[in-house]
């Protein structure tokens, strides 16, 4: 009888690129870098965009949930198992090459959570200790891992995940009802704030979203996000557009639309870098925003057509509610308007607002509306 031989260290880790679409590691993920390696892909990280190696420590699992495309029982997924040195060594070789400036390492779970998150920690200190990586690091935590292990994340890690999948129970029943809401997910980033007020840690924490498949709203999300936010000092949340997998509960539904991911994010940074509240947003009748227009834009037309921003005098908050002025460009009106007067869309412009025509027709200069025309509904820097 011949038996089949296990796939080596190279074998892995192209069985691993066939998985890591499966896997997001974050908002902003591009083209794959080269087609051997498409765990490797450009992705958003606190430095700008960097290509990562998206890794697992398995792509088995034991957990089913509905749409996941790792769920136990799926035939259709290849599995692969690294141990903590394969997975170290691997991304030795890949960082040394220059092909990746980072790594995300995720898993599936196999012996429970705790076991797979020492798994996932022995490959990150061997990375940072072994091999004396000190770049970007993202780890997952699992949704059982203890608090000793998060502590150990947080000093390991750049940034550290706990995935929420969904902004309230009832829809994370939906998705993964093998997962708990509160004792879990939210639980283990309570956790990470709680550690990063007793000491200096090196991670930030981060949280996703499946966006779509249980009903969701908009509005829903974005009250977990504001909240975890403002409570437990989230960095980053990141929203992951639903796709239908083959053989798996909920391959029936439809995919959820791009453009929806991208309002989410839009929504997003107003909550966490400009000040707005989640109840300011413009959201339509069934709690969503809506897909042809920035949020931001749909809002001022809504709000500051007839009611007009006086550059020269407005707060902060008042200035970065204006299309196309952001919290650096506030902070620019702010300093210009001590050394003199804004009073012409050239003047905004030299104090660095680069979309002045796009603020135009929400603002008064010196008691005075700028000419201008009608914002389109494109998209641009808010």
């Amino acid at each position: 009888m011949r038996v089949k031989s296990q796939p080596d260290l190279r074998e892995k880790i192209v069985i691993l690129g066939d998985a890591a679409c499966h896997e997001p590691a974050g908002e902003g993920e591009g083209e794959v870098i080269d087609p051997a390696l498409r765990c490797v892909s450009y992705v958003t990280t606190p430095h700008g965009k960097k290509p990562v190696l998206k890794a697992m420590m398995t792509t088995a699992c034991e957990n089913q949930c509905h749409y996941c495309a790792f769920r136990a029982g799926r035939s259709q997924m290849r599995r692969v198992t690294f141990t903590p040195d394969e997975l170290a060594s691997a991304f030795d070789q890949i960082q040394r090459a220059k092909l990746v400036e980072g790594i995300f390492i995720s898993s599936g779970v196999v012996g429970g959570g705790v076991c797979v998150q020492d798994k996932i920690l022995a490959a990150a200190d061997l990375i940072r200790n072994k091999y004396h990586y000190q770049g970007y690091v993202h780890l997952k935590v699992m949704p059982t891992a203890d608090i000793e292990q998060v502590r150990q994340a947080t000093q390991l890690g750049d940034r550290v995940s706990v995935n929420m999948e969904a902004p309230t129970p009832q829809r994370l029943e939906f998705l993964a009802p093998e997962k708990d809401f509160y004792e879990q997910l939210l639980q283990r980033l309570r956790w990470i704030r709680q550690i990063a007020r007793e000491g200096r840690v090196r991670a930030d924490a981060t949280t996703q979203f499946v966006v779509g498949a249980a009903g969701d709203t908009d509005l829903e999300l974005l009250q977990l996000s504001g909240w975890l936010y403002r409570n437990v000092g989230l960095k980053r949340a990141y929203y992951s557009k639903f796709h239908p997998e083959p053989d798996t509960p909920l391959e029936g539904l439809p995919a959820t639309s791009p453009m929806r991911e991208h309002r989410l994010y839009q929504a997003s940074f107003l909550l966490r870098d400009y000040e707005w509240d989640v109840e300011e947003l413009p959201y339509r009748a069934d709690g969503n925003l809506r897909l042809d227009l920035d949020p931001k834009l749909a809002w001022a037309q809504a709000n500051l057509a007839d009611a007009p921003i006086e550059v020269m005098t407005a707060a902060r908050r008042d200035l970065m509610r204006i299309p196309g002025v952001g919290p650096k460009g506030a902070d620019a009106i702010i300093a210009a308007r001590r050394q003199g007067h804004i009073a012409t869309l050239p003047d905004l412009r030299a104090v660095g607002i680069r979309a002045a025509g796009r603020a135009a027709p929400f603002i008064v200069l010196g008691g005075h509306r700028p000419p201008h025309q009608m914002a389109l509904p494109l998209e641009y820097e808010s």
